[in-house]
């Protein structure tokens, strides 16, 4: 059988919000079967739990926020796409004020921090989403045009083309796919950083926004070049920064996805409408299990080691 996968031990991580600039302590708990990934805000005078639905993202300007109640938790798509890249089913997050750390501006730590902890197994199936038709979402018309799309897939593959006319970014790759059965998200994903522009960053700080943004946890461009004294990561850090964000809003439909996810200037906003759309045809997808993994696609009986 295909097990659910929680960890093997509490892990935590002190840093600031990327928005907010605040000061933010998360503790990663295991998790029993079928809980899901859980948000808890432990810093209001009532904890909140804030469980993942797409209908639980409420905002998706700059990032994608999910709320319950009163109680919000914003900028979740990194961590929630390394509980993706590494398969990891339930886990209840502690977390002592409203945005997730930024840290890095990648997955990257997430991703150390989850296997530091260790991952193990759990005497329950993993129920995967598989796609059985297409469903497509658009935004905008002509040159301004955005849409994501899912297909039926025996894996888990994600295609995404961004269109940028900046200098720095028209002269990286523009385009990448990633298979998880044949490709690795630690190495070839989950370092892939934020990005912004000089501009944009003023704009957002004047407007009480990017307070904990910088060098060392985005990529920043002004007009013409990189100001990252390391540079990039990746040659095409850009496109695969916005796969590594797409990992993460599609998590939230809170089980594993078996499809081909493919778009062309998609984000936060667009990624949480195409989840949507597939909630509301249930003749486009169904839930499954494997009991026999070696009838499971590549890519998810293997469990990431222990660092």
């Amino acid at each position: 059988m295909l097990q659910q996968r929680t960890l093997k031990a509490i892990t935590r991580a002190v840093g600031v919000g990327l928005h907010s600039g605040q000061r933010v302590e998360l503790t990663l708990r295991p998790a029993p079967a079928d809980t899901g990934i859980v948000f808890r805000r432990v810093d209001l005078p009532e904890p909140v739990d804030i469980a993942m639905t797409p209908e639980a993202v409420t905002d998706t300007r700059l990032a994608s926020t999910v709320s319950s109640g009163g109680a919000k938790v914003q900028t979740i798509e990194h961590l929630m796409s390394a509980c993706a890249g590494l398969g990891i089913d339930n886990l209840r997050i502690d977390i002592t004020a409203d945005e997730v750390p930024i840290l890095d501006g990648s997955a990257s730590s997430f991703v150390f921090l989850l296997q530091s902890a260790g991952i193990v197994l759990q005497n329950a199936p993993r129920r995967f989403i598989r796609i059985i038709s297409p469903v497509e979402v658009h935004e905008g018309q002509g040159h301004d045009v955005k849409w994501a799309r899912l297909d039926p897939y025996h894996g888990y593959k994600l295609s995404f083309e961004i269109d940028f006319d900046h200098r720095v970014v028209s002269s990286t790759g523009q385009r990448f796919e990633f298979d998880l059965g044949s490709d690795s998200y630690s190495r070839d994903i989950a370092r892939a950083r934020t990005f912004g522009f000089t501009k944009e960053v003023e704009y957002m700080r004047s407007k009480g926004l990017a307070l904990g943004g910088g060098l060392d946890n985005a990529v920043v461009m002004d007009d013409t070049k990189v100001l990252n004294a390391g540079g990039l990561r990746y040659d095409d850090e850009f496109v695969k920064h916005k796969i590594l964000d797409a990992m993460g809003d599609l998590y939230v439909v809170g089980r594993p996805l078996l499809a081909a996810y493919s778009a062309f200037r998609s984000g936060h906003g667009l990624n949480n409408k195409l989840l949507r759309a597939l909630m509301e045809q249930p003749e486009a997808w169904e839930v499954v299990t494997f009991e026999d993994e070696k009838r499971a696609p590549a890519g998810f009986a293997e469990v990431a080691r222990a660092w």
